[in-house]
């Protein structure tokens, strides 16, 4: 069975995600989500989530590409967690190109294009959830 994973908030789960999450599970049998807690979103990413972990993950759960969701507690988990759970694949945003290739001497490494037209920081900007000054965030 070919595992892979992919780490993010999913907050206002939006079909830029679902997108993701397909294109994910296309490359093995079995997708572990590991989502990011509100603490780690809070303190490391200076994010504010809409929906509190607790209700992301049950989101993420009843998506039937997402076999497993695990916490992200911090950054520095990513190795430890393809060792643990024996992935094969690990994936992740084009947003993110070339940060996590340091896996590579246990995985495979991908970066997915992400699908152009939406953001959870958009729709949390255009519906006045941010301000326009938290927009990169």
């Amino acid at each position: 069975m070919k595992r892979v994973i992919t780490y993010g908030t999913f907050d206002l789960i939006h079909y830029g995600h679902i997108n993701l999450l397909k294109r994910a599970k296309e490359l093995g049998d079995y997708l572990i989500v590991a989502l990011s807690t509100d603490e780690f979103n809070w303190n490391e990413k200076r994010k504010k989530c809409y929906f509190t972990y607790e209700e992301r993950m049950r989101l993420l759960e009843a998506i039937r590409y997402v076999d497993l969701v695990i916490p992200e507690e911090n950054w520095e988990q990513k190795a430890s967690d393809v060792r643990l759970y024996q992935v094969d694949t690990f994936v992740m945003g084009d947003d993110w190109q070339g940060k996590f290739d340091f896996l590579k001497e246990y995985c495979q490494v991908v970066y997915l294009p992400r699908t152009p037209e939406i953001s959870t920081t958009q729709i949390k900007t255009d519906f006045g959830y941010l301000k326009s000054e938290d927009s990169r965030k």
